[in-house]
């Protein structure tokens, strides 16, 4: 029988013409696999009603047309995930729900689909779906969701990365609730994360995002959830008081009294450095606590609630603040390692150092006070001299007092004694404690730079918990300069004297004369990636790239796309993100030349540690990738059976 042309798309709504009611009821299992204005919809006619599904599984991508349906249950073969027929929604959490469309019959035997009713851009849909993913520790869900929740930033030029932000709102929340023992790696690779993606290109921001949130999830799954301590009652005690009873507590290691405390500084108004130096303070009481790593959480901690409303979000900043506490009261102290004590007593060392920190300080202030008097009546009348000028500023800075040239030999030898002097000394004679904890850190990165591959591998992790604390020290003082964070760094040259070994013999990668193109020396740093232990290799490949005049910017963008393919490794990203930390640091204190010995041995020993640590399976990658494919209408299995 003929029939007349039917319209593609109806004049009065959204509906699209799909195909004819006899023509479906025919088919093989009743099912039809047709495509509607670009989108490939699977039909149905089931208990004499018509259904219309995203013909790709949500989980793979399998062609649904191929599944079965019994009492409005729509079963993909291939994992076997289950969908009801009318709402896509699914019964098997692991592989999220199918698109469905609304389906109108029209003049008795045409078959009518809308297919602008899907909620591929509906914002709360994707939330819902990343809190989901993020309960049941499901990474496609959650990539899922930070790929939508981005490309929604992608519409919205006037409210930048709002997605991003949201999702990393939604992680740092979750992770601080849903883990009883509090703040942990997973929490950690979260922020190291979203501070990595500013260097990142504009395709890799979403996909550091996701392994982040995976993180967090990973890290509480199957774990009991917190339970807030609340705030004492009114009248609340001040400020001196709670950092007093804060640091009592941790001491007795009574974690509920000391959350009770932190509680309390919250409710009580206590702005972000006040909070800071209640923490740091309880952070450097011992030495080197829990190796390392308490220190580096809580500057984390710190930095996430930096990008968090201090003033409004303070449920937020409270569920945050406390999830550090169970960690502090259940740190390992180093004083009591017998490689603190024996052979030689460096506990006893560092006591004897910090009893001079006040007077160094003191001196040191003096000192910077004297010669800024004596520079502005050298240069009277004359502010219109450059030379003048440029004195003026080199004296007012701190980096006028304290020479890394100098310093960095002390640090890196074998005398532990002469470390706390040496450091005490800088103090005294003017040095800041920001540019000093610079120059320390910088020591430990060149720890990891000549780390020599004899060494047992685990020893690796030794260098890197030298660096990553070392850092954490240089961005607390930062932050929130106080004697009593000091000792950290004292701590962190202890630990730097302590990894002296790992550097027998102490070599340090040359740059050899070769020319190349940029791109090619990338490509080849990428392949060296792609086996194992080609850690000389790929630093020297580094150094050959910086010194002849390569782009710092790429390399680093490079690194972290090599570092995000593989599988996720916790000191990997801690290792990517304090080296990227400094780096930027460096480049904005510097008035050197771009590639300056410091700037490339810290990229040099980042380059050293990630080669060490690769290639691995690559299994979040791919999962990444079957997430995008999904989400851009890709079609998964039949690019696998081709």
């Amino acid at each position: 029988m003929f029939m007349e042309p039917i319209p593609n798309v109806d004049r009065d709504d959204n509906y699209a013409f799909a195909t004819y009611l006899p023509d479906l009821q025919r088919a093989p299992g009743a099912c039809l696999c047709i495509q509607v204005q670009k989108h490939t919809i699977a039909l149905f006619y089931h208990n004499s009603k018509v259904y219309a599904v995203d013909n790709r599984c949500p989980h793979m991508g399998f062609p649904l047309n191929q599944g079965t349906v019994k009492d409005c249950i729509l079963t993909c073969h291939w994992h076997h995930a289950r969908f009801d027929l009318n709402s896509g929604g699914t019964f098997d959490q692991w592989a999220g729900d199918v698109h469905s469309f609304p389906v109108k019959i029209r003049n008795e035997n045409e078959v009518w689909v809308d297919i602008t009713s899907s909620y591929a851009s509906d914002v709360n849909y994707y939330q819902a779906l990343l809190q989901n993913g993020l309960r049941q520790n499901l990474q496609l869900l959650i990539a899922k969701a930070v790929i939508a929740m981005s490309e929604e930033d992608q519409h919205r030029s006037y409210d930048n990365n709002a997605g991003l932000m949201k999702a990393f709102y939604m992680g740092l929340d979750f992770g601080t609730q849903c883990k009883e023992s509090g703040w942990g790696q997973g929490l950690t690779t979260l922020i190291c994360m979203m501070n990595i993606m500013p260097y990142l290109d504009t395709e890799d921001k979403p996909y550091c995002l996701y392994h982040g949130l995976c993180a967090v999830a990973q890290d509480c799954a199957s774990m009991p959830a917190r339970f807030e301590v609340s705030s004492l009652p009114e009248p609340l005690p001040d400020l001196a008081t709670i950092k007093r009873w804060f640091r009592q507590f941790v001491e007795s290691r009574d974690s509920q009294a000391a959350e009770r405390c932190i509680a309390t500084a919250v409710r009580l108004g206590a702005t972000n450095q006040q909070i800071a130096d209640i923490l740091f303070t309880a952070a450097t009481e011992h030495r080197f606590l829990d190796g390392g790593h308490i220190l580096d959480f809580t500057n984390k901690a710190l930095e996430a609630l930096d990008k968090v409303d201090w003033e409004d979000d303070k449920e937020l900043i409270e569920s945050v603040l406390t999830s550090l506490v169970p960690r502090y009261v259940a740190a390992a102290r180093m004083e009591e390692s017998s490689s603190w004590r024996y052979p030689v007593d460096l506990v006893g060392i560092l006591d004897g150092g910090f009893k001079e920190i006040a007077t160094a300080l003191e001196k040191g202030k003096n000192a910077r006070e004297e010669r800024k008097q004596a520079v502005l009546r050298e240069t009277k009348g004359s502010d219109n001299d450059n030379d003048n000028k440029m004195r003026r500023k080199q004296v007012l800075s701190e980096n006028y007092f304290c020479d890394r040239d100098e310093l960095t030999p002390v640090l890196l030898g074998d005398n532990p004694q002469k470390i706390v002097n040496t450091l005490l000394d800088a103090l005294s004679r003017g040095a800041g404690e920001e540019e000093l904890a610079s120059i320390v850190c910088y020591a430990s990165a060149l720890r990891v730079a000549r780390f020599h591959t004899r060494n047992e591998f685990g020893d690796w992790d030794a260098t890197l918990h030298t660096f990553t604390f070392a850092n954490a020290v240089h961005q607390g003082l930062r932050r929130m300069p106080s004697p009593e964070l000091l000792r950290g760094l004292f701590d962190a040259g202890m630990r730097i004297y302590l990894n002296r070994f790992l550097n027998v013999p102490a070599t340090i990668t040359k740059p050899r004369a070769r020319i190349m193109e940029e791109s090619s020396i990338l490509k080849e740093l990428s392949d060296l990636f792609d086996r194992q232990q080609q850690v000389n290799e790929a630093g020297q490949i580094v150094v050959d790239y910086l010194h002849d005049g390569g782009t710092p910017d790429q390399l680093i963008s490079t690194l972290g796309k090599l570092l995000l393919r593989e599988d996720r490794n916790f000191h990997s990203i801690q290792m990517l993100e304090a080296a990227f930390r400094q780096y930027s640091q460096q480049v904005n204190n510097s008035d050197d030349d771009i590639n300056n010995s410091g700037m490339v041995n810290i990229l040099l020993a980042v380059s050293r540690y990630l080669a060490a640590h690769s290639p691995t399976i690559r299994s979040q990658n791919r999962t990444y990738q079957i997430a995008n494919q999904l989400h851009h209408g890709e079609q998964l299995f039949e690019e696998r059976t081709t």
